[in-house]
């Protein structure tokens, strides 16, 4: 794909949400931080479910670890993987008190260095929470990049440093999410969605198929 293309990709994207959010509920970079980790192989939806009864309670790194593992999983049992989950929050909170005096740090390794904090989880809390041009790749991003030749990888990594070489520094901050909302709505696993896709035209996909319900 080359540069105009990719250039008329972002801009058809950005016009139709020029101020593009998550869709995880949040209200503090520590509560984003929080909201991330539980959400690895989980939905957006069960996520928030959880800690919508979560935060009103606890907020805090100190709150939270107040609770201590068992009294967390009591909020988080219905998202999969929560009695890992939870520890690695309790653990994540301990640090962030001991070492960075109860605020989530603006630093990638220092956030990568917290249980259950990978790359993908850093970079979310960094672009999402602090407004860094940082891109995480998830399976709905790896898709789309994959599928419509905007950057193409064999793995996440490939992805996400073929997006931070080729994509404009006026889209940086804002492509993550247009591009985890386009595969999670449109451009699909499964089928995606071609007939309804704004951008369909420039896609370099070959296999498009007419269904936009």
């Amino acid at each position: 794909m080359n540069k105009e293309k990719r250039i008329q990709i972002l801009t058809r994207l950005r016009d139709d949400n020029p101020h593009p959010e998550t869709e995880l509920n949040f209200s503090s970079p520590f509560e984003l931080l929080v909201a991330v980790t539980l959400s690895a192989q989980a939905t957006d939806v069960s996520v928030n479910k959880a800690t919508d009864k979560l935060f009103p309670v606890a907020n805090t790194p100190q709150a939270i670890y107040d609770l201590g593992v068992e009294g967390l999983k009591t909020y988080i049992k219905t998202i999969g993987l929560y009695n890992t989950k939870a520890e690695n929050v309790i653990k994540a909170c301990k640090m962030i008190l001991d070492l960075h005096g109860g605020e989530v740090p603006e630093n990638r390794e220092a956030l990568v260095a917290l249980p259950g904090v990978g790359r993908k989880t850093a970079n979310v809390v960094l672009n999402t929470a602090f407004g860094w041009p940082t891109i995480a790749v998830d399976t709905h991003i790896f898709r789309v990049s994959n599928r419509t030749k905007l950057a193409m990888g064999k793995n996440v990594d490939d992805v996400e440093q073929k997006l931070l070489k080729v994509v404009p520094a006026e889209f940086k901050v804002d492509v993550h999410h247009w591009l985890i909302l386009h595969g999670r709505y449109t451009c699909v696993a499964r089928k995606p969605r071609c007939g309804s896709c704004l951008i369909e035209d420039l896609c370099e996909f070959k296999e498009k198929t007419e269904y936009d319900a």
